[in-house]
């Protein structure tokens, strides 16, 4: 099935320090897992030679790659462990490539925003709903500011439960429509919280169910559309991530490595699926699953979208992190027909932020091919 006209983009949200992980592992953590002694640093390469001995050292140690090292990209971001720092930054002298430290410490930047988590939540003055843009809100929080939002608005907002996760959270979808039926106008879907760790995504999400909802200025915006807005695609890991492991990625599902749980979501649709920019170990995070649609969160997600097929006209999937609006295909570096009214549609939205300078472009050019990503189900299930 295929949803006409419709335009899928990813959005790379504003971060504080979250990340895209390559390939790494991640076991089973029963624990609270402390990144004490790791380090965010900026690495800048100047020549052809200079970038293939970077990512060759950085292959060599296995380290995380927080920005995508792509040969047009002269400056990379990568999380170090503390036993790799001396060695790691020997052999970037040797290469003659320079780096900076961005974050000394990634423990100390994860307590001081747990701080801010917990004292936004003891200064809420609104007994309505604990929502806030100031700080991190639990699943709880954003649950509770949905059914809210239905309760005082009910001829504007439906809460819509659209399945469950593996963990047997509801997975939850707003509604916005001054209409009382669906589907008598084009729609716009937008969902975030698919990677646990990216946590600027639900609350992006949340803040433009705010402004669409309570703001009285912003009402034209549901005239000649509905909205469809599901901050929260991954509910477990989300959780997962405020217990146990902030950088926490995956679904929280059973998989055949006892010691490895989870599935990358945003490698788990059906388009492409298994392709390349995937793995089939367990304990990579970018784990495909053992099929498209393994996982609960991933197939009521794409059943409820193909069920609104003929609605849906606008994709967005907001992810972290670094400003960019990334547009089909994911898969490889290739191009849907429609792709250069989807490359203007992206440049005059990102165009109206004045503080921060968006890329643009296809999602496989920009960064890595990602096959079986979410963003592609507005074009292809």
């Amino acid at each position: 099935m295929k949803i006409e006209n419709s335009v899928p983009i990813v959005l790379l949200a504003i971060p504080l320090f979250f990340m895209m992980k390559i390939g790494h592992t991640s076991p089973v953590e029963e624990h609270i897992v402390s990144y004490s002694g790791f380090q965010v640093w900026t690495v800048s390469t100047n020549t052809d030679e200079e970038h293939s001995a970077l990512l060759k050292i950085v292959q060599l140690y296995e380290l995380e790659v927080w920005k995508e090292a792509k040969p047009s990209n002269t400056i990379i971001d990568l999380l170090v462990p503390e036993p790799f720092q001396k060695e790691f930054g020997k052999k970037l002298s040797e290469a003659n490539i320079t780096f900076v430290i961005k974050i000394a410490d990634l423990q100390k930047v994860i307590n001081s925003e747990n701080a801010n988590n917990k004292t936004s939540t003891f200064s809420k003055s609104n007994s309505a709903h604990n929502m806030n843009w100031t700080s991190y809100h639990r699943l709880t929080d954003i649950y509770g500011y949905m059914s809210y939002l239905a309760a005082t608005y009910p001829s504007l907002v439906s809460l819509i439960n659209i399945g469950s996760s593996y963990e047997k959270r509801p997975l939850n979808v707003l509604r916005i429509s001054n209409s009382s039926s669906s589907g008598t106008k084009p729609a716009i879907w937008i969902d975030g919280g698919i990677h646990a760790r990216e946590w600027i995504s639900p609350a992006v999400a949340t803040y433009i169910i705010q402004q669409l909802v309570e703001v009285p200025a912003n009402s034209k915006m549901f005239f000649d559309v509905d909205w469809y807005i599901m901050p929260v695609m991954n509910p477990d890991g989300y959780e997962y991530a405020h217990v146990y492991n902030r950088l926490w990625r995956k679904t929280r599902s059973m998989t055949s490595s006892p010691s490895c749980r989870g599935v990358d979501p945003n490698r788990n649709f059906g388009f492409k699926w298994g392709g390349l920019g995937t793995s089939k170990h367990p304990c990579s995070n970018i784990y495909k699953g053992t099929k498209a649609f393994s996982e609960p969160e991933t197939l009521a997600t794409s059943n409820f979208i193909l069920g609104k097929a003929n609605a849906i006209k606008l994709y967005l999937t907001l992810h972290s992190y670094g400003q960019s609006a990334l547009i089909p295909w994911g898969y490889d570096v290739a191009y849907p027909n429609d792709y250069n009214d989807m490359l203007a549609l992206a440049k005059s939205a990102v165009s109206k932020f004045i503080k921060y300078k968006f890329s643009v472009g296809n999602l496989a050019a920009l960064y890595y091919r990602a096959a079986g990503g979410s963003q592609v189900t507005g074009l292809n299930p």
